[in-house]
């Protein structure tokens, strides 16, 4: 795809993007606790079983989603009876699950993507966060890009001495409530105003369908991370380019407004 000017803004989703986060396995774990325990009762009611609630059926089904329409969307999928009264059981059992998976450390940074954003704002692009997650500042707030920047031995301007993730973005909406989640652009489209830019000057890295098919309804270019292996369904919801890592797309063509790798630059 192409522009008639460079990019001057890149929007992040947070979970599965920079961070791999224990989302998915605090989804898992919540509604397998009360499948057996407070929702015994209706366990044979669902298609549920531990096996079925997999990896590619939360990309597919939740990922990018607020907290209530994620756990609406899984318990729809799997038929849970009554959803009305026991979504604000699931959405908080979940939440408590992922708190626990925080504090213990079980979550990282991806390597690849903090290479990216670093390379993405060396060159003047303005970058701002946009997770559905309200635990997103949790993670960047426990991520060292002072430590990671001379671990790689990238040097940076704007890196200083216990620099966080958090602080490299000139904007960050994540955990907002919004009326209307992703698809709906209505986050991104917050996201570029507070970075002060149009939409059509800015790009949005996304890991989710839900969270690309948002992105081009705000009439944003979209890059794909398919670290799922859901490279098709990425491409299917409209990304302009679907990578597995972010150090494939090339750096020097964003001045361009092109998303493309490396390879074909």
């Amino acid at each position: 795809m192409a522009q008639t000017a460079g990019f001057r803004g890149a929007i992040f989703d947070v979970d599965g993007v920079l961070v791999d986060s224990p989302h998915e396995l605090a989804w898992r774990e919540a509604f397998k606790a009360l499948m057996e325990s407070a929702w015994g009762d209706i366990r044979d009611q669902t298609s549920w079983t531990a096996e079925r609630f997999s990896p590619a059926v939360y990309q597919e089904v939740m990922a990018g989603r607020p907290r209530m329409e994620g756990a609406r969307a899984a318990m729809e999928y799997f038929g849970v009876p009554d959803i009305d009264s026991r979504i604000d059981q699931y959405a908080d059992a979940k939440q408590e699950h992922v708190i626990r998976l925080i504090d213990e450390g079980r979550f990282m940074a991806f390597p690849d993507a903090l290479r990216f954003i670093l390379d993405v704002k060396s060159t003047g692009i303005r970058v701002a966060a946009a997770s559905s997650s309200k635990n997103a500042k949790l993670f960047l707030e426990r991520i060292r890009l002072d430590l990671f920047a001379a671990e790689q031995r990238i040097e940076c301007d704007f890196v200083h001495e216990g620099m966080t993730l958090a602080e490299v973005f000139d904007a960050d909406i994540s955990g907002r409530d919004f009326p209307r989640g992703k698809p709906h652009p209505e986050i991104f489209l917050t996201a570029a105003q507070e970075l002060g830019l149009p939409p059509e000057s800015c790009f949005v890295v996304e890991d989710a369908s839900s969270g690309v098919q948002a992105a081009k309804a705000g009439k944003m270019a979209a890059l794909g991370v398919a670290r799922m292996h859901d490279q098709k369904l990425l491409q299917e919801a409209g990304a302009d380019l679907v990578v597995t890592s972010l150090d494939d797309p090339a750096i020097n063509k964003l001045s361009e407004g092109r998303l493309e790798k490396a390879s074909m630059a």
